[in-house]
């Protein structure tokens, strides 16, 4: 499979052309000192750093090393994909707006797992589309854990309130500490009442490699985005936005989800990460999926190890390992710090007071995963920490103004033992790290409060008294 982004960027640096174009830095660093490693590498990456020259391509309206590039990559992930350099979060506003263009009449509201990215808050607040959450017993302040007859219960009942059918069902899955939900049973249920399904698969752009595929739109979700950059070997900011063209209920043309995604996206796409992109599809496609064996196998036996150690895990997903320290007599963040202390260094992807998660890819060796597994089992348990049932359990706070609404009147911020009553307003407070605290438009209650606080945050931000 040929790379035709990165083919094209490295004739041009050989050319050595006068660089009477963006950016500023004309190929060349400026900043480095010769005799630093770090400025030396640096200055290396430089002269690939270009942008919409003649004869290169634009991202959103590609007509050759771009749409070529695209092509290979809807070859390997076996839908329509395209690329994003500003993350799955572009792709989640472009999914939502896609959504809409394809609703018949009514209020424009989506059906989601409250275990959302702020994106998602976002998009809804700049779109003005109104959010109803899917409930279940079984799930907690951490996990969404919900399935079909949850999703088709919230279904109807939200057809009773606005009359009409959802824009869509969106599911985050894989979340952020592991938790898998068996999409294509909420597919199958969302297709039987005419509504599409949207996932967050940030977490799991290598699903589809897996010996038994589970990715999105093998399962038969019509709209997906995964972030190529936290599983896969590309650089940060590197995405895709995946359109099943299987779908029988979304028919999206590529001029419309280039359209969706410009709507919202910086008309400078770097294109280093553009080459980053390209450069993963022949991998992709002729040797990642042994690699991902390999080391899933490897992961599987060292959780097995964990396990069997009484370390307490968390979610299902190959490659990540989530752990419950509590039971073992430490808080999250503590846990990481010792882990990190330990030598060799182990830096963890998230800690709270409540977990630490590690995230592995084919790119870890297996002697770097047992290193790390190790380190964890000779940190040496201690007597449990008991956890509070009220910052456990699920809560849905009371909404109050509609997203768009709260969103779009100023905002105070307030210390968070004064915010009793008050109206969450856009907020970075997204913990734990699955499901956010408040959302924006929800009345701040003493439980909300308690949690903040929990997780340190002295100060929250809130609708301003009019």
């Amino acid at each position: 499979m040929k790379t035709p982004v990165s083919d094209f960027v490295k004739d041009y640096v050989e050319r050595n052309s006068v660089r009477m174009h963006m950016p500023g830095h004309k190929g060349k660093d400026a900043c480095a000192d010769p005799r630093s490693a770090y400025d030396r590498a640096f200055s290396a990456i430089t002269p690939y750093d270009i942008t919409e020259i003649e004869t290169a391509d634009d991202l959103f309206h590609p007509e050759s090393i771009i749409a070529e590039s695209e092509k290979n990559a809807s070859e390997v992930f076996g839908c329509d994909t395209y690329y994003s350099t500003e993350g799955s979060s572009l792709c989640i506003r472009a999914m939502l707006y896609l959504a809409m263009t394809k609703r018949i009449g009514g209020t424009p509201w989506v059906l989601s797992t409250r275990n959302v990215h702020k994106s998602f808050v976002s998009a809804c607040a700049l779109l003005g589309i109104d959010c109803e959450w899917i409930r279940s017993e079984k799930g907690s302040c951490i996990s969404s854990d919900i399935d079909e007859k949850d999703v088709e219960h919230a279904l109807v009942i939200g057809h009773e309130k606005y009359s009409c059918f959802p824009i869509g069902v969106y599911l985050t899955s894989p979340d952020y500490t592991g938790h898998i939900l068996p999409v294509e049973s909420i597919a199958e249920r969302c297709h039987a009442y005419g509504t599409i399904l949207m996932v967050d698969n940030a977490h799991g752009a290598y699903l589809h490699f897996l010996k038994d595929p589970i990715h999105p739109t093998d399962l038969g979700a019509d709209m997906c985005c995964d972030s190529a950059h936290k599983t896969l070997p590309a650089l940060t900011g590197g995405a895709y936005l995946h359109i099943n063209k299987k779908s029988e209920f979304l028919p999206v043309s590529e001029k419309a989800a280039k359209q969706a995604m410009a709507l919202f996206a910086s008309t400078s796409p770097s294109w280093l990460i553009l080459q980053s992109l390209d450069r993963v599809n022949p991998y992709l496609l002729e040797k990642f999926r042994s690699d991902l064996r390999e080391t899933c196998a490897v992961l599987e036996a060292e959780k097995a190890r964990l396990a069997s150690e009484g370390i307490v895990l968390l979610g299902k997903e190959p490659l990540k390992i989530t752990i419950k320290t509590k039971p073992i007599g430490y808080e999250g963040s503590e846990f990481a710090a010792l882990l990190r202390a330990n030598t060799p260094s182990i830096e963890v992807e998230f800690s709270d007071p409540d977990m630490v998660i590690l995230m592995v890819s084919p790119n870890n060796t297996k002697e770097e995963i047992k290193a790390a597994v190790d380190a964890i089992l000779t940190i040496p348990k201690r007597t449990p920490i008991e956890e509070d049932p009220d910052l456990i359990a699920p809560t849905f706070p009371e909404r109050v103004m509609s997203i768009r609404e709260a969103a779009m009147k100023l905002p105070r911020i307030v210390k968070t033992e004064d915010a009793y009553g008050r109206i969450a307003h856009l907020s970075d407070t997204s913990c734990p790290p699955a499901i956010p605290v408040l959302i924006c438009g929800e009345k701040i209650g003493k439980t909300e409060i308690r949690r903040l606080l929990y997780y340190g945050y002295e100060t929250c931000q809130v609708v301003a008294e009019e």
